[in-house]
């Protein structure tokens, strides 16, 4: 979410600073993945709109050390979805070990694999990606993808690295399927049902990895917002007033609307 501190101004986050609140509201700092500087994988996280009340309000009490400051040239409306689906598909990236050049496979194809995109392209990479959505199909066309197939396609060539968007495990089969020896898949999602079995010798041999992607850290916010503001990244938003909120969602999984639902008072 997006908004003005109105109360509780800090130094660096004075009364009328814009700023931005992510999925991550909060961490214990003593726990041994905070004190280890891995504080997306705390005890004790506080997350935004699960743990504590989110955006759905005119005013909302958020930690200071857990909103981020805006750059003057991204707007709200565009900002918003960059704090989730964008936040998410960066660490995602990261977590993969995605490499400027690299062959990169995306494997489902929404808002965070979108937003991940002019990423990519900024670091010369090849992408490919593989989705069952025709609308998504064109979207990742439109966006550069320099490989684009169905659920039932095999990317042309070898992947250095992959992440998984669809929470499906024959997904993650299916990119392992496509890794070089040494590669990697990175799998984006909080939930994940059944692995099929796959054959160890022919798919996971040769040091291939599958890394998951847990929440995000405060560094992985700061070091997103600069890059998106430099590269100018704009996700396709569906603006919707307050009092219509339970449309969102429905807005959000139209296959006709691939952007995010953004809500304004």
């Amino acid at each position: 979410m997006v908004g003005e501190v109105v109360e509780g101004e800090t130094g660096e986050l004075p009364v009328g600073k814009r700023v931005g609140v992510s999925w991550m509201g909060g961490v214990d700092g003593d726990c041994w993945y905070c004190r280890h500087k891995m504080e997306n994988l705390c005890d004790k996280p506080i997350f935004t709109g699960y743990t504590v009340d989110g955006g759905y309000a005119e005013f909302v009490l958020v930690r200071s050390d857990f909103v981020f400051p805006l750059p003057d040239g991204l707007d709200s409306i565009h900002a918003a979805p960059l704090l989730c689906a964008g936040i998410i598909g960066f660490r995602s990236l990261r977590v993969a070990g995605v490499e400027p050049g690299d062959r990169v496979g995306l494997f489902g194809f929404g808002s965070s694999a979108g937003l991940a995109m002019p990423i990519l392209k900024s670091w010369g990479c090849e992408t490919y990606v593989v989705t069952r959505g025709e609308n998504h199909r064109n979207l990742a066309t439109s966006l550069g993808a320099s490989w684009v197939g169905t659920e039932k396609d095999k990317p042309p060539v070898e992947l250095d690295r992959a992440v998984t968007f669809a929470p499906s495990g024959k997904v993650v089969v299916d990119a392992l399927s496509s890794l070089r020896k040494g590669g990697v898949v990175a799998i984006n999602a909080i939930h994940l049902n059944q692995m099929p079995a796959f054959d160890y010798d022919t798919l996971l041999w040769g040091e291939r990895q599958i890394r998951s992607v847990a929440n995000m850290t405060r560094q992985d916010a700061r070091d997103f917002l600069a890059v998106a503001h430099q590269l100018d990244i704009r996700p396709e938003v569906t603006v919707i007033p307050l009092e219509h909120a339970n449309d969102a969602l429905f807005a959000v999984k139209d296959e006709r609307e691939p952007g995010s639902a953004v809500l304004v008072p």
